[in-house]
């Protein structure tokens, strides 16, 4: 019994040791701490999909969006500029891990919104987590008038979603790799023989280059057949430019849609193809985005 007794009271002041220890060490800041990845990309957007950003909390990140037609027009439209479709958005961050945003593109006249929640955080230290995990979920309205208006026309037929998991890895300082896993579901399809639910697979990164300048690229690829017409798997590349309070992105791509189920499963023209003449031509065209952001509402603490 005093053997137990004493084992016991050896126990007690390593115990006491060691906190003692660890407030010392938290008393000189040497306590671990959780370090968590940052800005693995400069905006949540990687070109025409999200990236694995979030708006800050109380931060209003507003959107204007162009796509152009095609560069292979030449001067007669001013490389594709003559073609251009737009869209206006509003992202906002609501808390650490949840942002919204809506939108509005020319292109069918789409309304378009989403919610966005990080699930995972890549950190090292106290928590070491290797990747960052979040959860997209985007609906699409298209207020474009039916073709065939004899026919009954449902508003169903006007709706589409998308699911997407965005899983992230930011390597170092100049290296951000992200896979995306997606869903996209059309309410009304051009066929029987069409499927509703159309899975993808995107694939996007970004090289840092200066503090300012980093070079992006996104690539989408929808497996054979879930769709009777052979659309174009859509393909970017740009260069984002930030200046204070702005994003520039600068980019070439063969798809002319900001919404999922356009460039994911509408996209016409690959960036090299040839025409039934057997011609080779280019679908590459040009677009931009610019992002500016507003703080709507300050922190706690920072009032």
């Amino acid at each position: 019994m005093k053997r137990i007794f004493t084992i016991l009271l050896a126990l007690l002041f390593s115990a006491s040791g060691l906190l003692a220890q660890d407030d010392l060490l938290s008393m000189l800041g040497e306590e671990k701490t959780t370090d968590y990845a940052t800005a693995s990309f400069k905006t949540n957007r990687i070109i025409n999909g999200h990236s694995i950003e979030n708006t800050a909390p109380g931060v209003l990140d507003f959107k204007i969006s162009h796509r152009f037609g095609p560069l292979r027009q030449g001067v007669y439209d001013i490389f594709g500029l003559d073609g251009a479709s737009i869209r206006i958005g509003f992202d906002y961050g609501i808390t650490d891990r949840l942002m919204v945003g809506v939108g509005r593109n020319s292109n069918e006249k789409i309304f378009d919104g989403f919610f966005k929640y990080r699930i995972l955080r890549q950190s090292t230290g106290k928590r070491n987590m290797p990747v960052s995990l979040s959860y997209l979920i985007d609906g699409q309205i298209k207020t474009i008038k039916f073709s065939d208006t004899e026919r009954d026309n449902k508003f169903t037929s006007r709706l589409f979603y998308t699911h997407q998991l965005l899983l992230a890895r930011k390597f170092n300082k100049s290296l951000t790799l992200q896979v995306m896993p997606t869903l996209v579901h059309r309410n009304l399809v051009p066929t029987r023989d069409d499927k509703n639910d159309v899975l993808a697979l995107g694939v996007g990164g970004r090289v840092k280059l200066t503090k300012r300048v980093a070079l992006n690229a996104e690539y989408y690829y929808v497996p054979e057949g879930q769709m009777t017409t052979n659309y174009a798997n859509a393909l970017s590349v740009g260069v984002d430019i930030e200046t204070g309070g702005h994003v520039f992105q600068l980019h070439f791509s063969n798809t002319n849609d900001m919404t999922y189920k356009g460039f994911i499963t509408e996209t016409q023209e690959d960036w090299f193809f040839k025409n039934s003449e057997g011609r080779m031509l280019s679908g590459i065209r040009f677009g931009f985005n610019v992002s500016r952001v507003f703080t709507v509402k300050k922190p706690k603490g920072l009032e």
